[in-house]
Order: C-alpha cells, then sequence, then structure tokens
C-alpha cells in the first residue's frame, strides 16, 4: 500500500470552489460614480419599471450632467411629481416599462423637466435600512 501524504485542510469537502481560484478585489460603489459631483441615488417607488428590472425600493444613480437621449431611462418632474421612466424626446413620450401604464403625453402647456439620467441600478434582495424611505 502506497500513502499519499496530505496536507490538513480545514472547509468543505468535496467539489473545490470557485472561489479558491480568484482573489477577493475591494469593491466600492464609489468605482460606479464617474460624476460623483453631479450624481445621486434615489430609490424606486412602485411597479411601473419591473419590466426593465427596477423593482420597488431599488436604488437607482442618477447622473445630472448627461443629457437625455430617447430610450434612456430618466428621474423627471411632470408638472411636480417625481417620476422614473423610459423618455422618447420626438414623440414627447414618457413610457413605463410594464404594460399595466399607459405612455405620458408631454404637453407643451406641461411644466416638465428632466432631473438626470440613471446610469446605474442594484437589485436589492433584502431591504437595507441605510436606505430605508
Amino acid at each position: 500500500m502506497k500513502l499519499i501524504p496530505l496536507k490538513p485542510h480545514a472547509g468543505i469537502v468535496g467539489f473545490e470552489s470557485y472561489a479558491d481560484e480568484h482573489k477577493m478585489l475591494d469593491l466600492s460603489l464609489d468605482d460606479f460614480v464617474e460624476r460623483p459631483s453631479s450624481s445621486f441615488l434615489a430609490i424606486i417607488n412602485g411597479n411601473s419599471m419591473e419590466g426593465v428590472g427596477l423593482f420597488d425600493g431599488d436604488p437607482v444613480l442618477v447622473d445630472r450632467s448627461l443629457d437625455a437621449k430617447t430610450g434612456d431611462i430618466v428621474v423627471a418632474v411632470l408638472n411636480g411629481e417625481l417620476t422614473v421612466k423610459i423618455i422618447d424626446i420626438e414623440n414627447r413620450l414618457l413610457i413605463s416599462a410594464n404594460p399595466q401604464y399607459r405612455p405620458v403625453v408631454i404637453d407643451a402647456l406641461d411644466e416638465f423637466t428632466v432631473e438626470g439620467v440613471c446610469s446605474f441600478s442594484l437589485r436589492m434582495f433584502r431591504p437595507s435600512h441605510l436606505l430605508a424611505k
């Protein structure tokens, strides 16, 4: 009988961990913010944007320095009401990503401003007290 020397190793036996092959890197959300002085964090409220993966309570990074383009997800104020929608500039529409909601036409008499473009989102699987409403 041949003995094979083994080093003692604590942990889970069986399959090797994929993570063992990779070095852990420090990660900061600051690394994802290209323009910190013009960015802010907003929290999604409601279900109108679920079709693009934005769920109630999810944080989104909003960049005020970006010019909105058709197809962008924007934070906008329409007649005093804050909203997050897909913008269609040519047709003057704010579009939800949920078929339960109809597009909103931006009329010439409406007070309308784009506060910023949503550039990044986080999927929240467990609500954080740090982002409490």
